[in-house]
């Protein structure tokens, strides 16, 4: 089976849905279409000639970048600048640019989760509830010898998660009357009959971002011609996906060693750090990224330090005013690890997609993931 660039999205907006992202972002495809074949893609950070160049070299024919090659509408493609000499080259060359930026840190498995787990944290949370999802509770009347294969099919659909447990479901016992008009096609029961039969009322819930899955899945697998569902939103709160994540190191340990580790982990030369050195720490925040604004959520959530990227001078006087360390580890420090993450996501997911794809070199911290 060829693998295309909607294959890859779906990858990506399955763990990293698009609704996730900042209002002010811009993410998602940017150039190409979904229907073009797909060999080789290259994971960057940031897309310039370079990489451009590197792409032509080596064939590549999809980017997933995770900052967006345009932000805003763009009203002119002129040769002579910067941006529009490389959205020529790209469309020359037939590459897709996919890009996933603010949903890509706030995914459950995103950017946050993967750079706390990076530096050994346990026991990790959101930072704050940025956003939360809608969930709905999906009511099915099913025939009696039928509800267990409608029951997994919509819990493979994604239904059926609740806190930390998932296949979640709830079923009883009823009878269930319809009467087949001229035309219907029947499962059971005989054009212009009332029919009674034994069916079972089964219950679960789901999130709105696995809805449409859930709901071709129950379809699919119910024997009935007309589906007799209910689905009610509900004012339970869903999942919550934050642009940070906070955790705690396994034991404590002084700010000083926590900036040794966090440069063997994160495999920096050099980074920036306000506080005191000799300070014990145990609860830390991560924002990757350009996270400063966080400082204050940090601080109120119990956290001794909070790591991320771009510190200025008043924000870090802010942080010691309120009793809470910073470490700068850079924008491109805190982000760089993509290019090892989602080229291990897509290799794990493409094959159970009857797909076939490799990790198959690095290059300045870019990858490339040959299909």
């Amino acid at each position: 089976m060829q693998t295309r660039v909607r294959d890859i999205v779906k990858i990506m907006e399955t763990f990293f849905p698009l609704h996730l992202a900042e209002k002010w972002d811009n993410v998602g495809l940017q150039i190409g279409a979904y229907q073009e074949p797909v060999e080789r893609v290259l994971v960057v950070l940031d897309i310039d000639e370079e990489v451009l160049q590197y792409s032509r070299a080596h064939k590549i024919d999809m980017i997933i970048c995770h900052h967006p090659l345009f932000f805003n509408g763009v009203k002119s493609i002129n040769y002579d600048q910067v941006q529009g000499n490389m959205i020529k080259t790209i469309i020359k060359a037939g590459i897709t640019v996919y890009a996933a930026h603010t949903n890509l840190d706030a995914g459950t498995r995103g950017l946050n989760q993967s750079l706390a787990e990076r530096i050994g944290l346990q026991d990790i949370k959101p930072l704050d509830k940025g956003q939360t999802e809608t969930v709905y509770k999906l009511v099915v009347y099913v025939p009696v010898a039928h509800e267990e294969k409608v029951r997994k099919a919509i819990l493979a659909g994604g239904a059926g998660h609740i806190g930390k447990y998932n296949d979640c479901s709830f079923r009883v016992q009823g009878t269930g009357s319809f009467r087949p008009l001229e035309g219907s096609r029947p499962y059971i029961g005989q054009e212009g009959f009332l029919e009674e039969l034994d069916e079972y009322r089964l219950e679960t819930v789901v999130a709105q971002s696995q809805l449409d899955k859930v709901m071709q899945n129950m379809q699919k697998a119910h024997p009935y011609e007309e589906v007799a569902y209910d689905l009610f939103r509900l004012e339970n709160s869903g999942p919550a996906f934050s642009l940070g994540r906070t955790g705690k190191l396994p034991a404590e340990m002084r700010l000083q060693e926590l900036c040794e580790m966090i440069k063997e982990k994160l495999e920096l030369k050099s980074l920036r750090v306000a506080g005191d050195l000799q300070k014990q720490l145990r609860k830390i925040a991560v924002v990757s990224g350009a996270g400063a604004e966080f400082i204050g959520k940090a601080r109120s959530q119990g956290c001794d330090v909070l790591l991320t990227g771009d510190l200025k001078y008043h924000e870090a006087k802010n942080a010691l005013d309120i009793g809470i360390a910073v470490i700068d580890a850079g924008h491109q420090g805190t982000e760089q690890i993509i290019s090892a993450y989602l080229p291990e996501l897509l290799s794990k997911e493409l094959p159970k997609r009857g797909l076939r794809a490799e990790v198959i070199g690095f290059r300045n911290r870019q990858c490339i993931v040959s299909i």
